[in-house]
């Protein structure tokens, strides 16, 4: 590790005796401050990136087992917790339906790259499209969308796609550094980042909220709901885009060879093999179980999906052997994402994010604003945070359960609360400002493409036009579907 990592990690350690040794107000339970000082550690930890994320899980892990077991008891002061129990409390996200979705997911996007399946179809949508920029722009939107649909990891998708888009720009005669390239890549990872919002399925930071929204509401959101509630915003997103990246980068002029790097590309692919119409049989059926999940039949998102996974597990009829595919799935992934889950309930349980709730948000007079006026604040004070983050998974894990706590605390009220949590996981995923706001930016970030100038120049408009469709839809179609 360089001095770098070592100055982030003294920091998570110094805040975290810091708030420990701070004198315990008298409306927080004492375990509330010791976790309110691990929350704070973690946040440090993932804002620096002293240490790899699932790392940084463990760590999470340890020491709310420590400090939580040996707290008192909120209902028992006499009492203590025990290590045992709070170690159940700190791993308690494993038990999640929502990791099992996103575990699912994952095994879906190996499926996706050991086929070759998802290069096709970004490949086959391109070569409809056509060649001249504008329309390479709508292409690259259009598969965006697409891939979303059936390859629910962002960081896939952007793996996806920008290959295909530097293949694309050489048939051009032209470099990396060209203005063509800035322009189709970071089209992409924008688009990837509106399309992590339209659909419940497309990125795991959107698992988490429906972790808490689970353990705290009882309830879920059913894919085709999500849909209906966000898709129409990034629809309008998607088309902003189009013109925000349009007039904001003008490529140099072309040929039209392009075209024929993608034909060439398509048939170098060769004809479709049995298991990518294997996988295309279940990749549609998926698709169709999700969205009518609650219409046609009983089955939830996460359970339709395992046994998805069951299917492409089989032998002769399935997408790949368990040897395959184990070394394709980020298992880090899945212990951050579960580890995200259990430090926000235990945030809940301890009635830490209560009590952070009610000297932040509700000291702020949120309680006696409009819904319209609360999801304008509150989404701000999300987009501004989320400058800090390098991962959208983290930031729900932080900000989501603070959400929750504000929304329980307020009393009878005309709106939703659940749903100004969800619309607050919508803005989550705006990561359309810097390079270190999302895993997809620093992989495009990484092909030296584009410059953190360019990405930033395009992400303000976008930003600012994203926010206030969050403050129009919440005035107006989201009190309409019932959400707010």
């Amino acid at each position: 590790m360089n001095r770098k990592n070592w100055i982030g990690i003294g920091l998570a350690f110094l805040v975290l005796f810091i708030i420990l040794l701070l004198p315990n107000p008298d409306s927080l339970p004492l375990v509330g401050q010791r976790v309110l000082a691990v929350l704070a550690f973690a946040v440090v930890l993932w804002v620096t990136e002293a240490v790899p994320y699932p790392v940084s899980a463990v760590m999470i892990i340890s020491w709310l087992a420590i400090l939580v077991g040996l707290s008192p008891t909120i209902e028992d002061p006499t009492i203590m917790y025990g290590t045992k129990e709070a170690l159940g409390m700190a791993i308690g996200g494993f038990s999640s339906t929502a990791v099992g979705l996103v575990a699912g997911a994952l095994f879906l996007a190996a499926a996706m790259e050991i086929t070759g399946l998802h290069k096709r179809i970004a490949l086959f949508i391109m070569s409809k499209i056509g060649t001249k920029p504008n329309r390479l722009v709508m292409g690259t939107i259009t598969v965006s969308f697409v891939l979303a649909l059936f390859v629910p990891s962002a960081t896939a998708r952007a793996g996806t796609i920008i290959p295909i888009l530097l293949g694309i720009v050489a048939a051009f005669g032209l470099t990396k550094q060209s203005k063509l390239a800035a322009l189709l890549v970071i089209t992409a990872v924008q688009s990837i980042s509106i399309w992590n919002v339209g659909i419940k399925t497309a990125a795991a930071q959107n698992m988490v909220a429906l972790g808490f929204m689970q353990s705290e509401f009882g309830m879920d959101v059913a894919w085709g709901k999500w849909f209906m509630y966000a898709a129409p915003w990034s629809i309008l997103m998607s088309v902003m885009l189009f013109f925000v990246m349009t007039k904001l980068i003008k490529p140099e002029e072309t040929n039209l060879a392009g075209g024929d790097s993608i034909q060439s590309q398509l048939q170098a692919l060769g004809k479709m093999k049995p298991n990518e119409w294997r996988l295309i049989s279940i990749s549609v059926a998926l698709l169709f179980l999700w969205s009518t999940e609650g219409i046609f039949h009983p089955l939830d998102s996460t359970t339709v999906t395992i046994i998805a996974v069951a299917i492409m597990l089989l032998p002769k009829v399935g997408i790949f052997t368990w040897k395959e595919v184990q070394a394709k799935i980020p298992w880090g992934t899945l212990v951050v994402f579960a580890t995200g889950i259990s430090l926000g309930m235990v945030l809940l349980s301890t009635e830490a994010a209560t009590w952070l709730s009610s000297n932040t948000f509700e000291a702020m007079g949120l309680a006696g604003m409009s819904i319209v006026a609360i999801v304008a604040i509150l989404a701000l004070f999300n987009i501004l945070i989320h400058l800090g983050f390098a991962s959208a998974t983290s930031l729900a894990s932080a900000l989501i359960p603070i959400v929750i706590a504000l929304v329980t605390g307020m009393e009878s009220t005309s709106f939703n609360g659940p749903g100004l949590v969800l619309i607050m996981q919508f803005v989550i995923s705006f990561g359309f400002l810097l390079p270190v706001n999302a895993p997809q930016n620093m992989l495009a970030y990484g092909t030296e493409t584009f410059t953190a100038k360019q990405l930033l120049k395009s992400g303000i408009p976008i930003t600012v036009i994203g926010y206030l469709f969050i403050i129009l839809f919440s005035a107006t179609y989201w009190q309409w579907v019932g959400l707010l």
